[in-house]
Formats: C-alpha cells, sequence, structure tokens
C-alpha cells in the first residue's frame, strides 16, 4: 500500500493492547484537516502515528503532542535518497528540524513502502539499500540514531514457500532478491531497527474462491493446517503468513530479528467479502489475541501491529482492486463505522468520531427522472465515475442493489460531492438534476461530501477508465 500513515493505539487501561496501530492514509478528494485527525487520534487514545510522508501541515499538527510518529520517504523518493547529500538534507529538513522540546516527537523513518513489489518490475530494486543506509548514516550523523530508526514496510510477497512444500518452516526470502534480503536485514540489525512487513488476509480472500474462508479469522473455525516439519497446527492465513517471515529471518540468520506488522486488516465495501459484518469478525479476533500477548507458534508473545486502517480514502488507486479504497475504520468524514474494542477485551463500543467536521449543503445530484433522451446515460456515468469514487457499486458492494437509474443517481452524486456541489457538475447532458432529499437507499448511503480546502478530482489511468466503462455498461444492462 501507498502513501498512507499508521499509528499505534495505547490505552492506559488494565489489559489493552500493546502496541497495537492503525495506518491513516490520506488519499482522498476531501481531508479533514490535520488538526481535527490529531484531535480524533487524541480522543481515541492513540499515542503512536506513522505518516507515509512528512507534509509540513501534519507535522505541525502533530507539534506538542505526546504521540511518537514515524514519517516516511515515498518510493519516488528513493533514487534521490540515494546520493548522501541529499539524505542528511532530508533528515535535516524532515526530522532534525522537529527535535526540540514541544516538537514532534519522531521515532522511525519509513524508508519507501513495499518497494519490492513484483508488481513494480525491479523499479526500485537497485536504490532501496542505498537509501535506507544513507538515511540512517544521516540519523546517526545527526545524533539522533541512538533514538530514530529507519526501516523499510515490505509486502508479504518477499517471501515464500515453495510449491513442493508449502508450510511456514520451509519459508524463504524470494529467490531473486535474497542476496539484497540479506543485506537489508543485516543492516537493520546492526542498527538495531526492526523488520517491518504487511499481512493481508484479506488479501488470501480476494480472488481465490478456492481459498478456505474461515482461514483468514482467528476465531478457530478453519481446518487446521499441519507443517509437517514441525507438528504446528496452523488455524488462520496470518500466524502462517507471519512464521513463514519468520523462518525466512532465521534461514538467513536473523531468527530472533524483532518484526513489527506494518499494515493488516479488512476492508468494508468494494468485494463481496469487504463488509462490516466481516470486519468486525476479522477485528474482533486479531484484538483478542494481541491483548493476550499469544503471539504466533513460531514468535509468541508480543507482536506490535498496526492496523489497515483509520480513514477511507475516496481518490487511492483501484488498480489492486477497489475495496482499497475502504480500509478504514471510519468513514471519509472520519465517524466510526462499526462497534470497535481497542483494549482486545471484546467490550466493543464505537470509536469517537471526529469533532466539528464541516459538511457541504444538505443537497443531493440524481438521475433526472423527466429526461427525454438516454441514449448517452452510460457514457455520462462513466464520466462520473471516471473523476469520482464508484466502487460501492460494484458485485457484492454496498450500492450492488439499485437499479440503472439508482446507479445513474449515485454516480452523479459522487461526482456532484468531489466538485463541492458545483451546480454545473449536476447537468450530465440533462440527464441529472439537485435534489435537497436524501436519496440514500437500504444499505447504499449517498453521502454529503465535507467541507475541505484540499480537494482535487480522481484521475485514473486510461486502464481504470477503460475498466468502469465495461463496468457500468454492464450495470446499465
Amino acid at each position: 500500500m501507498v502513501r498512507y500513515l499508521s499509528l499505534v493505539v495505547v490505552l492506559m487501561l488494565t489489559g489493552y493492547v500493546e502496541g497495537l496501530g492503525v495506518n491513516w492514509g490520506t488519499m482522498a478528494t476531501h481531508k479533514l484537516p490535520p488538526d481535527t485527525v490529531v484531535q480524533l487520534l487524541k480522543d481515541n487514545g492513540i499515542q503512536k502515528v506513522k505518516l507515509f510522508d512528512a507534509e509540513q501541515s501534519t507535522m505541525s499538527a502533530l507539534a506538542g503532542t505526546s504521540i511518537e510518529v514515524m514519517v516516511a520517504i515515498p518510493n519516488d523518493q528513493l533514487q534521490v535518497m540515494a546520493n548522501y547529500a541529499h539524505a542528511k538534507e532530508w533528515v535535516r529538513r524532515n526530522v532534525t528540524r522537529y527535535n526540540f522540546n514541544g516538537g514532534v516527537n519522531i521515532k522511525y523513518v519509513a524508508v519507501g513502502n513495499e518497494p519490492f513489489l513484483t508488481s513494480y518490475n525491479g523499479s526500485f530494486l537497485n536504490v532501496t539499500l542505498p537509501a535506507l543506509q544513507n538515511i540512517q548514516n544521516a540519523l546517526n550523523e545527526a545524533g539522533v540514531g541512538d533514538n530514530i530508526k529507519a526501516t523499510v514496510p515490505l509486502n508479504a510477497d518477499v517471501y515464500n514457500s515453495p510449491d513442493s512444500n508449502p508450510v511456514p518452516s520451509a519459508g524463504r526470502f524470494r529467490t531473486d532478491i535474497s542476496p539484497l534480503m540479506t543485506e537489508i536485514v543485516q543492516f537493520l540489525d546492526k542498527n538495531k531497527a526492526p523488520f517491518t512487513i504487511n499481512i493481508y488476509p484479506f488479501l488470501s480472500l480476494y480472488g481465490h474462491d478456492d481459498f478456505p474462508f474461515n482461514f483468514a479469522f482467528f476465531d478457530g473455525d478453519a481446518t487446521p493446517v499441519v507443517d509437517t516439519a514441525t507438528g504446528i497446527q496452523y488455524t488462520n492465513v496470518f500466524d502462517a503468513n507471519f512464521d513463514t517471515l519468520v523462518s525466512s529471518l532465521k534461514a538467513a540468520g536473523f531468527g530472533d530479528m524483532p518484526i513489527v506488522v506494518g499494515e493488516v486488516g479488512w476492508p468494508t465495501d468494494g468485494d463481496k467479502n469487504a463488509n462490516v459484518g466481516d470486519a468486525y469478525r476479522f477485528y474482533n479476533g486479531l484484538l483478542a489475541r494481541l491483548a493476550a500477548n499469544k503471539g504466533t507458534p513460531l514468535r509468541p508473545g508480543y507482536i506490535e501491529v498496526y492496523l489497515f486502517g483509520l480513514i477511507d480514502e475516496d481518490a487511492k488507486s483501484i488498480a489492486p482492486g477497489s475495496f482499497e479504497r475502504h480500509w478504514g475504520i471510519f468513514r471519509y468524514d472520519g465517524q466510526p463505522k462499526f462497534a470497535f474494542d481497542v483494549s482486545g477485551q471484546g467490550q466493543n463500543k464505537f470509536l469517537i468520531g471526529a469533532k466539528n467536521v464541516q459538511y457541504l449543503e444538505n443537497k443531493w445530484c440524481m438521475f433526472n427522472p423527466n429526461a427525454k433522451d438516454v441514449s448517452k446515460l452510460a457514457d455520462n456515468i462513466n464520466y462520473a465515475c471516471t473523476f469520482s469514487d464508484c466502487t460501492a457499486l460494484e458485485y457484492g458492494s454496498s450500492c450492488n442493489n439499485l437499479d440503472a437509474n439508482g446507479n445513474a443517481s449515485y454516480a452523479f452524486n459522487m461526482y456532484f460531492q468531489v466538485q463541492n456541489q458545483d451546480e454545473l457538475s449536476c447537468n450530465f447532458q440533462g440527464l441529472a438534476t439537485v435534489t435537497t432529499q436524501n436519496i440514500s437507499q437500504g444499505t447504499c448511503n449517498f453521502i454529503v461530501q465535507i467541507a475541505s480546502s484540499s480537494t482535487f478530482s480522481l484521475r485514473p489511468s486510461p486502464l481504470v477508465a477503460v475498466v468502469l466503462v465495461v463496468l457500468f455498461s454492464i450495470l446499465l444492462l
């Protein structure tokens, strides 16, 4: 996942989940003000945050708080950070600049995010390690390296077990990057920095109808998978995946290296398996296990985990899947989606939502029932969805049961809201009209967008646009 902010929740209660975190993504057309988000974190007892950049307004909002911060360097800056002078300047501008009494409590620097994804075709293979080395060395030279560590959040595809022996104990780093991974692990170990990994049980289900559904959760309903080499029985994919990493580190000579789970969570829309019920089930099981400090079979005890994510992001790329815009435990406006107990004690209640959120007027854009010529309806729906978020209309999603006119209304309204309810954005060649009546239907919420000074239109790649054309042609049949 790219450009995200992670947080760690620490409640001063008996039995709290130590080191629990949540990723806060900022890829939204209408962003909540940083001060509002920082207050949201404080209201819910969140003590640590991870930024996936070092944007000044966010850093300023965090200044003077007790919240620990992980700042980050996006993948597109790794090449620049491979130059030590540039790395030193980045550390000066984004770390030591805030290192004063009443400043920002920075603890980690994330160097890139999942840079070795196979979909990147090796784009960052030659620059990630030099960037990591230069950032940590610059931190050391600045005199803050003992307290601030550089790490590289990696996707779980950097390791695997062979097809001939698909068990956790056979885990090894991916053959094409094994020497590089060994060098990275050696450097992390030398500087006492953690190995950061992102694990997604949801993705085990996505597109794999033969995957045992219950194995994605933690409530023990799955048929155990036995690792014959160790005799260990695995009842969920998270444990199996995590222990595959433990075995990979052990094979590289660093079996005791600290591991941080940088991302783990469950989306609530955009796919047949992405819904509030399954998200509730997943988090309920995960948090209970974390509260018990059970760990995994090969790494029992405490695990630092960052949930993914904080707030839905309507401008995030949907190339991996439409669910990408729906990972938040909070809605786009900072309001909670479902009951949640960060203590892991099963005392689920709604988290405290963002306060003093300013919304646009109670106006919606809908299909004009008096429209005479609907021959260009499909083209207009495609246009609306190319520049707004219509992922809730997809198969199995919250708005999948709308009729053709409902699909059109949803698409038109999402575009209308992205455009800050500009009256001219609700015309669509006479196919749309503005209404002051809430046109939400059942589980399908027709939103009123928040007022935000930082707005922009979604502009997906041509491939995404083609996919949307096909999707909404099907919806209109």
